[in-house]
């Protein structure tokens, strides 16, 4: 019996549009990419990416402009696909390399330009409060980005950043610097922002959701969200996929099952509370061996000897 398409999830281990757009296209174009098991890298699965084995692609960004040039690529293969975009305007003590605010922006219209706003989801998370980066700051941040995005998205997803014990280190060196002390949540300074923000989104025409969130914030009328969204798809495209939760994810987080096609310690983007790098010279180590025309984004991947679509 052939397999039902997958959700197909590029990525929550690194920036694939931002950093091997051409590697995923060519990958596209030959039908299937290698994914070697983050924990065992022996282990690889053969993931076919063609068409009627493709449910709906999501991407997740900092910077989808790498990409563009090969929308019409996956459009002209009938390929659904949805962004998640992440715009905010951290220090760079925070985000070293994430484009600036205002070509972010200029990337998010043309962007929206090519798949309307209905697909782009705007990301202002995950959100690190220090000394520099408080309530205030952040309040003003998003409104500043909820204004010039009205129109081009209905949708935003907000989280509080989570301590993984890859970025314990990075956080610690950041709470190091002159105003840069990391803050943790404190509910009712931060639930009162959260409230403000969900009426700027509000009156934007955006629905605010959160992230994997464990903090109950739906009493502010910001419900979970799931970034991958079975019910999010069928409005959007009219398909029908998979319902069931995705059990290798944390329990807090609402995402319906996906393959992953991403490898982790590949991201160069330096994002200190960045959970999929353990190490900022390995990724970059990785980036600079990268081969656009290998069927994986690292190598030295093999092709399993029974494929594993």
């Amino acid at each position: 019996m052939k397999a039902e398409p997958k959700i197909i999830s590029a990525s929550r281990r690194t920036d694939i549009p931002a950093l091997y757009a051409e590697w995923f296209i060519n990958r596209v174009k030959a039908g299937y990419c290698l994914v070697p098991n983050p924990y065992n890298r022996k282990q690889v699965s053969r993931v076919s990416l063609a068409p009627n084995d493709v449910a709906v692609m999501v991407f997740w960004t900092r910077n989808p402009g790498p990409i563009l040039p090969y929308l019409n690529e996956l459009d002209d293969r009938g390929i659904h696909y949805y962004f998640q975009f992440t715009v905010m305007s951290n220090p760079r003590e925070i985000d070293p390399h994430t484009p600036s605010l205002h070509a972010a922006l200029e990337t998010f219209r043309r962007l929206v330009d090519h798949v309307g706003p209905h697909r782009v989801i705007w990301r202002y998370d995950p959100i690190v409060f220090t000394e520099t980066t408080n309530r205030e700051f952040h309040l003003d941040v998003f409104a500043n980005i909820a204004d010039q995005l009205e129109n081009l998205t209905h949708r935003c997803v907000v989280s509080i950043v989570d301590e993984y014990r890859k970025t314990k280190s990075r956080m610690v060196s950041l709470s190091k610097l002159p105003g840069f002390k990391v803050e943790g949540y404190q509910p009712l300074l931060h639930e009162a922002m959260f409230r403000e923000m969900q009426g700027i989104a509000f009156e934007r025409g955006m629905e605010l959701t959160s992230c994997a969130e464990e903090i109950d914030l739906l009493s502010l009328g910001i419900k979970p969200g799931k970034c991958i969204d079975d019910e999010f798809i069928r409005e959007v495209f009219d398909i029908d996929v998979t319902h069931k939760k995705d059990k290798s994810q944390r329990e807090a987080c609402g995402c319906v099952e996906s393959r992953d096609i991403g490898v982790y310690d590949t991201c160069i983007l330096g994002c200190k509370y960045c959970y999929a790098t353990s190490s900022f010279d390995k990724a970059l180590t990785n980036y600079k061996e990268h081969d656009i025309d290998a069927p994986s984004l690292i190598n030295g991947i093999e092709d399993p000897v029974q494929p594993n679509a």
